[in-house]
């Protein structure tokens, strides 16, 4: 496993590193500087990062949140205090774990594997999300085009249907593509 530690601290970075250095499965890398951190991450491309601020301001709590809305992975930070706000904030930046006031070395190991089941978790259903928007966008996409063939052809609903499903049979697509197809072209033809 390839691990970023983001520490400004070389101190408290080495807290991170203590509790990692016992398992042979993590490779580890230390980034100390906050300027071009999103483009390091990506060239390292870590399998999580582990972020320790220990008391951050506003601002540079809002860096490191930007940088966690940018990254497609897990990310643990580690605050020593913490409100309301910067907790809904790290929630809505992806961050996977944020831990109060909890650096400890013998706490980094089951921290990293809960933010690393969480992003997998959370991962998922933003997968399972999108699928169902694709579905329900597509399956608009068909019924706004058997309406245009019930009003243009005269066609009842299931005979429409056929219709749009006997074309995509022919062309070797998806009736979704055909409904788009049917849509596009009622467009252009001046349809509403």
């Amino acid at each position: 496993m390839r691990i970023a530690i983001v520490d400004e601290s070389a101190s408290r970075a080495a807290i991170i590193r203590e509790g990692l250095i016992a398992f042979d499965d993590c490779e580890l890398f230390v980034l100390t500087e906050r300027r071009g951190l999103v483009a390091r991450i990506g060239e390292i491309a870590p399998d999580i990062v582990l972020m320790d601020l220990g008391n951050p301001s506003r601002d540079v709590l809002e860096e490191y949140f930007a940088v966690s809305r940018v990254l497609a992975r897990p990310i643990a930070m580690f605050v020593d205090q913490s409100d309301e706000e910067a907790i809904a904030a790290s929630v809505d930046a992806g961050v996977s774990a944020y831990v109060v006031d909890g650096l400890a070395a013998h706490r980094i190991r089951p921290l990293l594997d809960l933010a690393v089941r969480r992003f997998s978790a959370f991962s998922r259903l933003e997968k399972d999300l999108a699928e169902a928007k694709g579905k329900l966008a597509e399956r608009e996409s068909i019924d706004q085009a058997k309406r245009i063939l019930m009003d243009s052809r005269g066609f009842t609903e299931p005979q429409a249907y056929a219709e749009l499903r006997k074309t995509a049979m022919n062309q070797g697509k998806r009736i979704a593509e055909i409904a788009e197809a049917v849509l596009t072209a009622h467009r252009l033809l001046g349809g509403t």
